[in-house]
């Protein structure tokens, strides 16, 4: 819950500076998959090394006492990890300063933005897969009713739901109301229809043990009501040579990640692309989230957030001052632990469904940018096959056999590892060097 709240609260701030004085765009900042990969990295060589004694050898990490080695050491690591994303955050706000990404957003074309928009939405599945196998069922009834509302009745007009206008004080014909409100209502919904399974007893969720006590860990009956986040409250960030490494792994990652998400939410709201000196002010406010969240000692940064730019899409609603609401919204909750830890009792099966419907998008949103390029052309049919076959290659045969990258020095190996393991960033390196180095 506290972790949780301080990175609401970061969220919120970066959410504010986004949509006022960077992109300008209706988008929600967030800790995404690009910061958690490399803190997960970072985290099982740190755990690794503290249990393991002076001979190399694995020992048992048992600690009954409330107060002792292995709470202090994860303190330590998780202090480590705000340091990282400390880094990251300068790293992003240098990288913004400086205009380089400006510069490679004007040479990124379509196939570029094709294979990377195509993977960030690719990235997500097997989390969603995970999240909907506790219950199919339930899962599937959200799917279905975001479908039924965002596509079949989109234009579904309800006559209660008028605006009136400026203009004379007349009224406008009513939105589509069922668009706009295709995926908050299917997923409040879904949770009513799961709270009532639970009160009746119901066994609907099927979770293995680890899982099913995750939320009895982080309960959220001891967390204070008012607890507003300041810098250093549990210790300032560690920087050190391994958090350094990471730090940049995780910037480069957020920064593609940020940038995708730039150009698919214009996208899906039709409007003109992104010019370069945006991007970068978009970059520096990212920047400032992630010093922020690593100060406040949150395990992640901020990102633009995929699945609210593509539930952009399905709505049709990109309205800043909405997403100015929202932003309020973390900054409460930021400074309400136990009210921020009442987002954990979210059920699993109700995030699976909406990584269902919302990255889905992402991924026709890149398929749609073939349309500009000569998809017949043995180069760029080279070009988008293997840099989408090698982003989803390398993670998986990294991620069982992690050992196999060692180049003797545990910062690089870090490093090099953080970066691999995010098929953003393959996807992303790939593609960019292949279109701007083949001939065609």
């Amino acid at each position: 819950s506290e972790l949780l709240a301080r990175s609401l609260f970061a969220c919120g701030i970066s959410t504010v500076l986004q949509t006022s004085l960077g992109s300008r765009l209706p988008l929600v900042q967030i800790p995404s998959f690009e910061y958690l990969v490399p803190a997960m990295v970072l985290s099982s060589h740190l755990s690794l090394g503290a249990s393991t004694n002076r001979n190399g050898t694995a020992v048992a990490s048992m600690c009954p006492a409330p107060h002792c080695a292995v709470a202090g050491s994860r303190v330590a690591s998780l202090r480590e990890v705000s340091g990282a994303v400390l880094v990251s955050g300068l790293v992003q706000l240098a990288l913004g300063v400086s205009g380089m990404w400006g510069w490679a957003a004007r040479h990124c074309g379509p196939m570029v933005l094709a294979p990377s928009l195509s993977i960030i939405g690719l990235s997500a599945y097997k989390e969603a897969a995970f999240f909907c196998s506790t219950n199919w069922g339930i899962a599937l009834l959200l799917v279905l009713l975001a479908v039924t509302f965002s596509q079949h009745l989109g234009s579904c007009r309800l006559p209660f739901c008028a605006w009136p206008q400026a203009q004379g004080g007349s009224t406008e014909p009513s939105v589509p109301t069922l668009r706009t409100f295709s995926v908050l209502l299917p997923f409040a919904g879904v949770c009513i229809v799961c709270a009532i399974l639970s009160h009746l007893h119901v066994p609907w969720e099927s979770l293995d043990l680890a899982v099913a006590q995750l939320s009895w860990a982080n309960s959220t009956f001891h967390a204070p009501w008012l607890r507003i986040p300041y810098a250093g409250e549990w210790g300032w960030p560690l920087l050190t040579p391994r958090a350094l490494a990471v730090g940049i792994a995780m910037a480069i990652g957020c920064s593609m990640n940020s940038v995708g998400c730039y150009v698919l939410c214009g996208r899906l709201l039709q409007a003109p692309r992104l010019a370069p000196h945006a991007c970068n002010r978009g970059l520096c406010t990212v920047g400032l989230g992630s010093l922020l969240a690593g100060l406040l000692g949150s395990p992640g940064g901020t990102a633009a957030s995929i699945a609210n730019a593509c539930a952009t899409g399905l709505t049709q609603a990109g309205s800043r001052p909405s997403v100015q609401v929202s932003a309020l919204a973390c900054v409460v909750l930021g400074m309400s632990p136990r009210l921020a830890g009442l987002l954990t009792r979210i059920p699993l099966v109700v995030h699976g469904g909406v990584l269902c419907v919302t990255y889905a998008v992402a991924v026709g949103t890149g398929i749609s940018y073939f349309q500009y390029a000569d998809i017949d052309s043995g180069r760029n049919i080279f070009i988008v096959g293997f840099a989408m076959f090698m982003a989803l290659l390398v993670p998986r045969w990294l991620g069982a056999a992690p050992a196999h990258l060692a180049t003797g020095w545990v910062p690089l190996d870090l490093l090099f590892l953080s970066l691999l393991m995010v098929p953003v960033f393959l996807t992303g390196f790939l593609s960019f060097f292949l279109e701007n180095t083949v001939s065609g």
